[in-house]
């Protein structure tokens, strides 16, 4: 954040930290430094900073139009713009003399504003936010500051998509679409939904970073979905069709006898849609064998038998 220091009084060439002999070009150049330390957008909750804005930006209004300014320096007017008390332009001492000013060729409404009605800020402007050609006003240039939200969804909901209300600190609610395949950390922008523009401009836009949570059984890789599997010792060795969890319901999933636990089984179009491709990931079942909790005589029976005709090392 920008720590910004308050100078003396509010003269313009001292808000703006330039000379009284200072050009046109280095009155533009000190503003355009000044806007880009002090714009309310780059800081956020800086009340200091915003004030000071407010008084640089006052500051080349005045000095940035050739007419005002020379009406400044004449004492004309005061750094509001507002003629001084007690001033006759047209008395003793008026630079016009007795009889007024005399008005140059093609004077008429709106006359000695010269090329820096627009004052510069179209083009400051567009330096820090991207904005249109000079010329444009100051409410086109400055868009509100987007803000920053942090949303939890269910694993699930993130793989089907739903539709959320969001309750915000301030007290307002936002309702937005979580797209089907939404990742963890992905950040949806919701354009209007920030702050309001301090010019009348543009709002910012609400930016909601998704936060997915975790799933008891399913977990995503890419655009697959993984899950282990339990099966019995007898569905190992004698095969079987065994129900399945996936995001969309339960399916049927054939084990072939003699499935060794750690064997991967893929479910195709079963995983999660990627946004971008369009196209859908699988799932990945992987099984493994879990033995009864209390093996029985007739069990360790059978297996002693077993190995002493069928004995293997499967760690070869």
């Amino acid at each position: 954040m920008t720590r910004v220091s308050e100078p003396m009084a509010d003269d313009p060439y001292s808000l703006l930290g330039v000379a009284k002999n200072a050009t046109p070009d280095d009155i533009t150049k000190a503003f355009r430094k000044l806007a880009k330390e002090l714009h309310p957008d780059l800081n956020p909750g800086n009340a200091a900073a915003a004030e000071r804005f407010k008084k640089v930006s006052a500051a080349y209004e005045l000095l940035g139009d050739t007419d005002k300014r020379a009406r400044f320096d004449r004492g004309e007017i005061d750094a509001s713009g507002d003629p001084r008390r007690g001033y006759n332009p047209f008395g003793q001492g008026s630079p016009y003399g007795a009889r007024g000013p005399r008005p140059g060729p093609g004077a008429g409404p709106g006359a000695g504003q010269g090329p820096a009605d627009d004052m510069g800020f179209g083009d400051v402007f567009s330096d820090l936010f991207g904005g249109g050609a000079r010329g444009r006003s100051r409410s086109q240039q400055i868009r509100g500051q987007d803000v920053r939200y942090t949303l939890e969804v269910e694993f699930l909901e993130a793989v089907a998509g739903a539709r959320k209300r969001v309750t915000l600190p301030e007290g307002g609610v936002l309702d937005l679409v979580v797209p089907e395949g939404v990742d963890d950390g992905q950040v949806l922008r919701l354009k209007g939904k920030g702050r309001p523009s301090v010019r009348g401009g543009e709002p910012g836009d609400a930016l909601v970073e998704i936060k997915v949570r975790q799933h008891r059984d399913f977990k995503r890789q890419g655009d697959d979905i993984v899950l282990d599997l339990a099966i019995s010792l007898d569905e190992a060795v004698l095969g079987a069709k065994i129900e399945v969890a996936t995001a969309t319901g339960r399916v049927a999933l054939n084990v072939p006898k003699g499935t060794s636990s750690g064997t991967t089984f893929r479910l195709r179009g079963k995983g999660v849609r990627n946004m971008t491709t369009g196209t859908t990931g699988d799932q990945l079942v992987t099984v493994r064998i879990v033995l009864p909790a209390t093996i029985d005589d007739q069990l360790a029976y059978f297996m002693s038998e077993w190995r002493q005709k069928h004995a293997y090392d499967p760690r070869k």
